[in-house]
Parts: structure tokens; sequence; C-alpha cells
């Protein structure tokens, strides 16, 4: 796997854990992203009825325990081909692309992006009839604005992105905030997640704007910042944003919290993560069915089993992320239910914003000034 900026789709028989986000121009990621999957043709043993069936499920790269996998599949008989992404706008320009192709039966896309697919005819309804583990999940995580009743996605995981720091470069105590970023003595030392909408939330916070403005003034103001951020950016990466900390590649920036919890438990402890000042960027990934997807009652499955408590807990505690099925928290370890890296204190909530869909036009905004920082030009 490939830990510098890759808009490259790969593909994963098995998967561990991490999260990834976004980047790209949908120009650029229909034109890179077209890196095609490969079949999982593992078959059910004996335990299982047989099928032939196979769920094609397109999400973040390790975003899912391959103990998972194993046991949908020991249960059903169905084999799960897992495919990967590394950003929404890559995702999104796949499946737009392939709109009539049905080659995804479900994938995991950020809520913001729930919305807008939505709207432009890319999802089916869900039966919620075949969901019987949905009374599972937190209400303050289900009916939202971006999808009332939970018409077309149903909630997988929730995180946020914020401060990275490695103890062992960086006293972790002199870095709060993400204008820390800046300082002129972390030139070539600093990791940026490769997602237009995080950097340019991280900036625009950074400026006393909302991370999800949709003003073009605002946007410019924030890409103006981010030039003056780029001496001191190594990398960009939103495949696997631990790996450059524990290769040792660069000393702070952003991360995902769950990235933060898996590069403590390979080893890397000096690696500490913080909620800035400014507030942290926070997300949800929600499970949706495109909508040409031949295997869609294998989906329904799939989801239904995710929603068992003792399957969301296997999740939250090997990836280390945030579950929204409250009834799974209650089975987890103390060490995940209390660690306030996965499960933020109500405080740090208040600060922080989930990202929202900025509409169209104001994306486009983003996109090109994305571009030009990613450029030089």
């Amino acid at each position: 796997m490939t830990h510098l900026s890759s808009f490259h789709p790969t593909t994963h028989t098995s998967a561990s854990v991490g999260r990834i986000v976004p980047k790209a121009l949908l120009a650029a990621a229909v034109g890179l992203v077209l890196a095609s999957c490969s079949n999982s043709d593992n078959a059910a043993d004996g335990s299982a009825a047989a099928s032939n069936e196979t769920l094609n499920l397109y999400n973040w790269s390790e975003y899912m325990p391959q103990e998972i996998l194993d046991g949908f599949e020991e249960e059903t008989g169905i084999s799960v081909n897992y495919t990967t992404f590394d950003s929404n706008e890559a995702m999104y320009a796949k499946l737009k692309l392939l709109d009539d192709s049905s080659q995804y039966d479900l994938a995991i896309p950020s809520t913001y992006y729930v919305e807008k697919m939505a709207k432009e005819g890319l999802l089916q309804e869900l039966d919620k009839s075949k969901l019987s583990n949905f009374k599972n999940l937190d209400t303050s995580f289900t009916n939202t604005k971006v999808d009332p009743d939970n018409k077309y996605s149903i909630p997988y995981m929730w995180g946020s992105t914020g401060l990275a720091i490695n103890g062992d470069s960086v006293d972790p105590k002199t870095v709060n905030s993400w204008n820390d970023l800046w300082d002129p003595k972390y030139k070539g030392q600093v990791m940026l997640t490769n997602d237009v909408r995080e950097v340019f939330g991280m900036a625009l916070l950074t400026l006393g704007y909302s991370g999800n403005s949709s003003n073009p003034d605002e946007i410019e103001a924030a890409y103006d910042k981010l030039t003056t951020l780029m001496p001191n950016v190594k990398t960009f990466n939103s495949d696997a944003t631990r790996m450059p900390y524990i290769e040792g590649e660069t000393s702070l920036g952003m991360t995902w919290n769950g990235e933060a919890v898996m590069a403590n438990d390979e080893g890397l402890t000096s690696l500490v993560y913080k909620y800035p000042t400014e507030g942290a960027i926070l997300w949800m990934d929600n499970f949706v069915i495109p909508k040409n997807a031949k295997q869609v009652d294998a989906a329904h499955k799939f989801i239904d089993y995710l929603l068992r408590p003792e399957n969301a807990k296997i999740v939250s505690e090997e990836i280390g992320y945030a579950s929204p099925n409250i009834a799974a928290r209650e089975l987890m370890d103390e060490s995940v239910r209390n660690n306030p890296t996965i499960y933020p204190s109500k405080e740090v909530l208040a600060k922080a914003e989930f990202q929202e869909d900025v509409g169209d036009e104001a994306l486009q905004v983003y996109q090109q000034y994305w571009d030009k920082l990613k450029t030089g030009r």
C-alpha cells in the first residue's frame, strides 16, 4: 500500500483498519480511479448454505476487519469482494461514471456525499424491513437533515480529524492549535490529509470561519493561508494517515483519530492525538446501495450483520473509530468505551463541526483552489 497521496483505489480481499478521506477533481478522479477490482472467490465452508453470490463492497482502505468479512461469508455463503477508494470524490466519480454498470452493491461514503448522491439519483431506497438491527443505532445519528428517515443511508462509523504529534520529535505540549502547524521550525515535517474539504476546513477554522463555508471569499482566504503552510508540508496522505508518522517521514500534522489509535497499538506509543483549540473536524460514514446494484438483498444482509451489537463492537475495537451503535458501545471494553480519542467529551464535541454538503458551486471553488495548492500554480 502506498503511503503517499494517491487517487488510485486498491483492491483488498482482506481489511484491517483505517479510514481514508478525500480529494480529487471529478475529472482527475474519473481518470485515476478506474483501477478495477479483483474478485474474492472464497467459498463458504460446509457450515454455510452454498451460494454463488458475491457482494461487491466499495469502501475506504483498511476500514473493515477481516473477521467481519469472514464471519459474514461463513454465515451466509456470500463472498465479499472488497475494493477501496481514498476519497469521497474518487468514490463519487467512479459511481457516477459507472452509473449503469451495476459494478458495486454497497458503498460507504461520508454523510455530506450521501445527500449529494441521493439528490442526483445515484442511490436506491433502503428496505428497513430487512434491517432488524436498525433499532440498535443511537438516535443522535439517525434521521438527520441530510437523509431524513434514513431513506438512503445507514450510519457505519464516525470519527474526527485532529492533530497528530510524534512525541519523539516534537513536544506535544507545544502543539495545541491548527495554527501551530505554520511554525517555520516545522519546515518539511508536516503531513496533511489528502482531502480538500478537511485541509481547507482546517484553514477556515484558523481564520475563524466555519469549516463548511460556501463563501468564495472565505475559501480564497483559506487558500492564501494554506500557500504559506506549504514549505512545512512533507506529504499529503489519505491512504493510511498513521504511516508517515510510523515511518518517521513526518513529525506532526493531521490524522484521523482511529489511525492514531492504530499507530499506538502498532508500537508508536509516542504519537499523541489532540483535538485542536479551534475545533476538530467530525465526519460520519454510511452504508448506501448504488442505484443499479445487483445484489440488493445481500447488501441488506451485510448491513444488518454489521448492525448486530457484537459485530459493531468488533469493528470499533479493532479500527479505533466510534460506533453509532449504542447497543454495541455497552458491550465494549472500558478502554475503548472511555477512550477520549475515540469517544470525545461533550466539551470537545461542542467545539467540533460535522462536515456538511456545501453545494456543487462551492465545491468547484474548493476544487479549483485545491488543484492550485497541490500543483503550486
